[in-house]
């Protein structure tokens, strides 16, 4: 089956006939890649489910006023991220865990899921991504993950691509010094 555009959908967004059935269309063709992106922020997936959720329901009260000054990806992605970072934000208050600390339940978390099917050093690899600070985290995992460009975290992030690359380096540079300690 052909991929419909983000136009496509967008354009039958707008009409209240297939509004349902164009948000139906985004969810079928965003669903999967929104969701690995969360799964990478929160670690659980019933976390992760349940802020996908949000995501999508705070997609569909702002779909229509998107003005599509960025792609729709992107505006796609800036939700998830935020809904992310408040969803981590309001754990650390609800179990007062210290900002500079927030990694620990992560790995704990990563630890004790039982459907990571990784081998060791994979899980090696996402211990060493969990602790980095939440910012370099991201932007490590949308662009080693996502495979986003520099220009395309920036629009998401609203940092300058400069400081992305600079984050992405270090962030590249510490993984590997933990996976390869000297």
């Amino acid at each position: 089956m052909k991929e419909i555009s983000d136009h496509t959908i967008l354009n039958q967004f707008r009409n209240s006939e297939t509004r349902e059935f164009a948000f139906n269309l985004l969810v079928s063709k965003y669903q999967q890649k929104l969701y690995w992106h969360i799964r990478r922020l929160v670690i659980s997936h019933e976390d992760a489910d349940d802020v996908l959720q949000e995501t999508f329901i705070k997609i569909w009260n702002a779909l229509e006023n998107f003005r599509e000054a960025s792609q729709l990806y992107t505006w796609l992605y800036r939700i998830a991220t935020n809904e992310s970072i408040t969803h981590l934000n309001k754990k650390r208050k609800r179990f007062f865990i210290p900002l500079f600390d927030s990694e620990n339940p992560l790995i704990e978390k990563l630890e004790s899921d039982t459907s990571f099917d990784g081998d060791e050093l994979q899980k090696a690899f996402q211990k060493a991504i969990l602790t980095l600070p939440e910012k370099q985290r991201i932007i490590f995992n949308m662009k080693y993950y996502d495979d986003l460009k520099y220009e395309e975290i920036s629009e998401i992030l609203g940092t300058s691509v400069g400081a992305l690359k600079a984050s992405y380096h270090i962030a590249v540079k510490k993984i590997e010094k933990i996976i390869q300690p000297d």
